[in-house]
């Protein structure tokens, strides 16, 4: 709005209104709002001497000292080409004009004031719940403890929790559907940020049945790549790492799309599978399966919590993936 404009125009005292403020000469600077409206830091100082009649006082209240509130006040002059305040032996009284520019400032702060808590309803809002996405072997081995310690520091914050495949993660993280995704494969997935928060390894494993349970030295690529194995489905993890490994060449004998379900066909002798280490150490343990040593290929990924390019983690997504990388569960 201009300065010549009945909101704007200058009352008796020749001071302008606040939606037309002016350079010392009476004119509109031009220069960007930011630029010619006082911050709110000074705002409060002056409805704090008004309220207060003293300078000395006002700074206390505010935690400053005297001489920074009197430096404030001198530049809030400056920036509105008026005096605000008398300063005297008796303490501070607001000028005529200081007087008009208090009464603006009052509904300067209290909007302020209402838009600071707005911010405060949507951040309680966004801090009542976390909406996670993960893949499988992270969702069934690694989450259930990180979540445990969240529920500790975030009592009140409701977790909903989606386990599928790595692409299905980045599907709903892109689509907004989640707030925090974890994946297991090679690469992050097209339009996410990505944080590495731990490492795992892949190992072939048969029941203690299966004449690869008996062999004498480590298995080979080549024979690797023509068994054919009890694999996850095309778009996880576990699936991504072994076809780059093998180099495309790798042959499902079954396709199942849970890690749950992958361990239980090979439990059941239906034959080899391609693992986490997460996810059959107490097979190992008991024997129920045994580990087949690899020569020659590379089964180590990395595991990696992902949020969409741009927006990094707030709130109980934060405080989820400062726990995994501090290593806790």
């Amino acid at each position: 709005m201009s300065a010549t404009s009945s909101a704007g125009s200058a009352g008796a005292s020749g001071v302008p209104g606040p939606s037309g403020a002016s350079d010392a000469s009476g004119t509109s600077s031009g220069a960007p709002l930011a630029h010619r409206v006082p911050d709110l830091g000074a705002l409060e100082l002056l409805l704090a001497v008004a309220r207060l009649g003293s300078l000395g006082r006002a700074a206390k209240e505010l935690g400053i000292t005297q001489p920074a509130a009197s430096s404030r006040v001198r530049s809030m002059e400056r920036q509105l080409g008026v005096a605000l305040v008398d300063r005297s032996p008796r303490g501070s009284r607001l000028t005529d004009a200081g007087a008009l520019v208090t009464d603006w400032a009052r509904r300067i702060v209290e909007a302020a004031e209402a838009f600071d808590a707005g911010a405060q309803a949507l951040r309680d809002r966004r801090d009542s719940r976390l909406r996670v996405a993960a893949s499988m072997t992270i969702a069934e081995y690694l989450l259930p403890g990180w979540l445990i310690a969240l529920r500790s520091q975030r009592p009140d914050t409701a977790v909903s929790l989606t386990a599928g495949n790595s692409t299905a993660v980045a599907e709903r993280l892109l689509a907004g559907d989640a707030d925090l995704g974890f994946v297991e494969g090679l690469t992050v997935p097209t339009g996410l940020d990505s944080a590495v928060i731990a490492h795992d390894s892949l190992i072939v494993v048969t029941a203690p049945g299966h004449a690869w349970a008996r062999r004498g030295k480590p298995l080979g690529a080549e024979e690797l790549a023509a068994t054919p194995l009890i694999l996850r489905e095309e778009g996880s993890g576990t699936r991504q790492v072994l076809d780059t490994a093998l180099g495309g060449l790798a042959r499902p004998l079954i396709e199942l799309s849970s890690t749950t379900a992958v361990k239980a066909s090979a439990v059941n002798g239906a034959g080899p599978a391609v693992l986490s280490e997460l996810a059959v150490g107490e097979e190992l343990s008991a024997r129920r399966l045994v580990g087949i040593p690899l020569e020659g290929v590379e089964l180590r990924r990395a595991l990696r919590a992902v949020w969409p390019t741009g927006h990094r983690p707030t709130g109980p997504a934060r405080d989820l993936l400062s726990l995994t990388r501090a290593g806790v569960g």
